[in-house]
């Protein structure tokens, strides 16, 4: 991915030649979608984003697709008042029966837009005003079906948390998504602040709601059509990231389950399709990336095991060749390296003091290793065709480190049972530790105190949060009673 980048990034680059001007008569009509679910804290700078882009009122209709069951529904309906008093085209679509989710709202607001272009904005994002300036010129190629840009973030700086996963996001969208695009290999929508083409979307069959990443399966759709589509590294569009670790399993628990479900739909039609064997191995891969965390579950049990091979089987690591040895450890070396690389490749592009952020790089290990039991399960349900109810990502507007979590978070957080599977998994890696040492092979050490940090810490965050909001009821309780 990195040699791809290097070689490739010119192509991902913004092109100035493409900016366009509001002096231009003829601009198409955008259709701007905000999906959103009971997002009470941040529906109004989602709103005040959209209405601030740049673009002819005539020709900018934008749709507040809005399926919450809170007192959102008013909030959204205020706005949208305020607004449209000031001439703005925005609409407020409200829908019941929720079916399909965010695939089901955007499909039906499809049916009401008016524009030959769709840009998508979750609630979470703000998109700076000359957006759409920025990125609607690339469509000047009729075969261009879709335009994405990079994420970027609003509160990276908040806690542990929010600086490690701001390393796997800057590795996606600053490495990984050039490297694809820029080689001409298939890439996807994210699912935001991005722009398709109309026609490219019904082409492809429009949105289904069969997986839980619409937008990764309608992505690879299209291109089985032929379509292509366009990233612009330097066009960014901010947005919130998890700030709990709840909401970050529940947004990776959707994200596994949802690429394992669109590859069990579509590997079959990638394999028999006539594209170039290139593309159709980087798809696939692509497609099974998550498959890695059920694997490292494998790898972690089966350490004791291994450990303990030479007195179950009678057999030494020392009759071994020697060849076998450095073999082994060379190309488990190389595999070590290359996350190292790719992750810090990406914060050298994107930040002059890069360097001194790359102490949040084994944080993002850790936790990564520790969302391992969630998305096993999520990779299982995938395979084994179980279905579950659609969970969102809960956005609080945490900007800056002067905001609270505990105060923003509504509601009761239920306690998932699969942190107590996580500090099992974490009291193991422990055990493996105590075995390396008692075994006389310390080589998996290092390794065993990052699972085992990672998996309490993982496990110790999920039944936390789950606490908060039961502390302040307490209290009330007992002050009512020593008044009674």
């Amino acid at each position: 991915m990195v040699f791809l980048y290097s070689r490739y990034k010119q192509n991902c680059a913004e092109d100035e030649s493409k900016i366009l001007s509001l002096k231009d008569k003829n601009l198409p009509t955008v259709t701007v979608q905000l999906p959103i679910f009971n997002e009470f804290y941040v529906v109004d700078r989602l709103i005040e984003s959209a209405c601030n882009l740049q673009y002819p009122a005539k020709k900018l209709q934008i749709q507040v697709l809005d399926d919450s069951t809170d007192e959102t529904i008013e909030k959204v309906a205020t706005l949208v008042a305020q607004y449209k008093k000031k001439g703005i085209w925005i609409e407020h679509v409200h829908r019941t029966n929720r079916k399909g989710h965010k695939a089901g709202a955007l499909d039906e607001g499809m049916a009401k837009a008016k524009g030959d272009y769709i840009a998508i904005f979750d609630a979470d994002f703000t998109p700076d005003p000359d957006f759409l300036l920025r990125t609607m010129g690339y469509f000047d190629d009729e075969s261009i079906g879709m335009v994405q840009t990079r994420w970027g973030h609003i509160n990276e700086t908040y806690n542990i948390l929010t600086k490690a996963q701001s390393f796997g996001i800057d590795g996606h969208f600053m490495i990984e998504q050039v490297a694809r695009n820029g080689s001409n290999l298939w890439m996807n929508f994210n699912g935001t602040a991005g722009i398709w083409r109309r026609s490219c979307i019904e082409d492809a069959g429009g949105w289904e709601h069969d997986t839980l990443t619409e937008d990764f399966d309608l992505s690879y759709r299209a291109e089985l059509k032929g379509w292509r589509f366009r990233y612009i590294k330097d066009v960014v569009c901010k947005a919130e990231i998890p700030a709990t670790m709840n909401a970050y399993k529940a947004q990776q628990f959707r994200w596994c389950k949802g690429s394992i479900q669109t590859a069990v739909k579509l590997i079959p039609r990638i394999w028999k399709s006539k594209e170039s064997w290139k593309i159709k191995g980087e798809a696939i891969t692509h497609l099974i990336n998550y498959s890695v965390h059920p694997l490292m579950i494998i790898n972690i049990l089966l350490t004791a095991p291994l450990l303990l091979m030479e007195y179950w089987a009678g057999f030494k690591m020392d009759d071994l060749p020697m060849e076998i040895l450095f073999g082994s450890a060379a190309v488990l070396s190389v595999g070590s390296m290359g996350p190292v690389i790719f992750y810090a490749y990406s914060q050298r592009e994107i930040h002059k003091n890069w360097k001194s952020k790359l102490v949040y790089l084994p944080i993002l290990v850790m936790i990564g290793t520790g969302i391992a039991v969630m998305n096993t399960y999520a990779w299982v349900e995938a395979v084994f065709g179980v279905q579950s109810g659609f969970k969102r990502t809960p956005k609080l507007r945490i900007e800056k480190e002067g905001d609270s979590l505990q105060d923003k978070i509504k509601y009761v957080v239920p306690v998932d049972y699969r942190a107590f599977l996580e500090f099992f998994m974490g009291a193991y890696c422990v055990f493996c530790i105590y075995l390396s040492f008692m075994v006389g092979k310390p080589y998996m050490i290092g390794f065993m105190v990052l699972y085992s940090i990672g998996f309490f810490y993982v496990s110790y965050l999920s039944v936390a949060e789950s606490f908060w909001k039961f502390k302040p009821a307490t209290k009330a309780e007992k002050e009512l009673r020593a008044v009674a």
